[in-house]
């Protein structure tokens, strides 16, 4: 009847960006107003790993609210909804993300998410309305990102939707990591060798704080045979076994927990860079050696956890036994337990467990040796 409106989609040769543009011609003879809007659908379905959690879901960002995730069970409650002038609202999950990007500029925008059955939900953006007058016309367009969560081209997109690269709490540390990782692979082109060498540097920034770790082990190690003693002496009795115990450890002014602390001081990097390999897609269907052509997957042979279960055996040998039977008798089924559960991680985080275990036994090795021969 006069009122013809035209959507566009314009898309670019080698980018993930999508300009959609709404054009309405008004040859009626009354004014017409609306609004656009645009939203994404998805059910709640999970296509990743059943070992791994990594968020699936909408999420949305403006000033003052940098990166908020809203989950469907959230939704399921209750709807959400967000008045702001900028930002951008997506649905993300492991790898992937699909954003909606409206004009940044002053005029108030509706960011929505709400559940529509339980099983199917929404998210996007309501723009401000436009009005076209008769005989007139009037424009309006937004952006999509579709594609691949690569901070580099994110970044330049929209302002924070790089976060959609999501290491969580981590992130400050996480986001070093990888771009060291990433240096690497400029070196060697393969992500696999990419993370054996980020490993060793991890590694070799922590090989004093490791050192004194190791030491305590085998000070403690060496105490194994008169802690055994006292046990005997003891038997059941726990509290005078516990005081002869720490009175032990006073005698030869050793410190039960001094193998402790430098773990503790180094496990936020280490959960930094686990982070940074589930995140990053850059390892999705990487070729590293042989049999492992995609370092996001599991090993298809097994090999990598049966090396790491190995590894994870030595590395237990070398540290001093618990002198609770039951403890003992658990500790030794660690190995076997921890190698069947690797067996389905990705190869990529598998490899860098390996890479870790080895260093830490040649480390650990050393210094036993050299407390053994005092």
């Amino acid at each position: 009847n006069g009122l013809t409106v035209i959507k566009t989609y314009t898309f670019k040769r080698d980018s993930y960006v999508v300009n959609v543009d709404y054009k309405v011609v008004n040859n009626t003879s009354e004014a017409f107003s609306a609004y656009p809007y645009a939203q994404f659908n998805r059910n709640n379905v999970t296509n990743g790993s059943h070992f791994i959690y990594t968020y699936t879901g909408p999420v949305f960002s403006n000033t003052g609210n940098e990166y908020e995730k809203v989950k469907f069970d959230d939704l399921d409650d209750k709807p959400f909804n967000q008045k702001a002038t900028d930002g951008w609202a997506a649905m993300i999950e492991h790898y992937f993300v699909a954003a909606i990007v409206p004009e940044q500029n002053t005029e108030e925008k509706g960011y929505y998410a709400r559940s529509i059955n339980g099983t199917n939900y929404t998210a996007g953006v309501r723009m401000p309305a436009i009005s076209v007058a008769p005989g007139s016309e009037a424009q309006a367009d937004y952006e999509m990102y579709l594609g691949p969560k690569k901070a580099d081209r994110l970044e330049a997109v929209a302002k924070n939707l790089q976060l959609t690269v999501d290491y969580g709490i981590f992130t400050i540390i996480s986001e070093p990591l990888f771009w060291v990782m990433e240096w690497l692979h400029k070196l060697t082109g393969n992500w696999g060798w990419s993370i054996v060498l980020l490993t060793v540097l991890i590694k070799l920034v922590f090989f004093k704080l490791s050192a004194a770790s190791y030491r305590s082990m085998a000070a403690m190690r060496k105490l194994t045979p008169k802690l055994a003693t006292l046990k005997e002496r003891y038997g059941d009795d726990k509290q005078k076994f516990n005081q002869a115990m720490m009175d032990l450890y006073r005698t030869e002014k050793i410190n039960p927990l001094g193998g402790c602390l430098p773990i503790l001081v180094q496990m936020p990097v280490f959960l930094s860079f686990y982070w940074v390999l589930v995140e990053s897609i850059e390892l999705r269907q990487a070729d590293f050696i042989l049999w492992i052509n995609d370092l996001t997957a599991m090993d298809p042979y097994f090999i990598l956890p049966v090396l790491f279960g190995i590894s994870m055996w030595i590395q237990q040998s070398l540290n001093p036994a618990p002198q609770d039977p039951a403890q003992a008798m658990m500790m030794k089924f660690f190995p076997l337990v921890f190698t069947v559960f690797f067996a389905f991680f990705p190869s990529g985080l598998v490899l860098y467990w390996v890479v870790n275990n080895v260093l830490s036994i040649a480390q650990q090795w050393y210094i036993t040796r050299k407390m053994d021969a005092l």
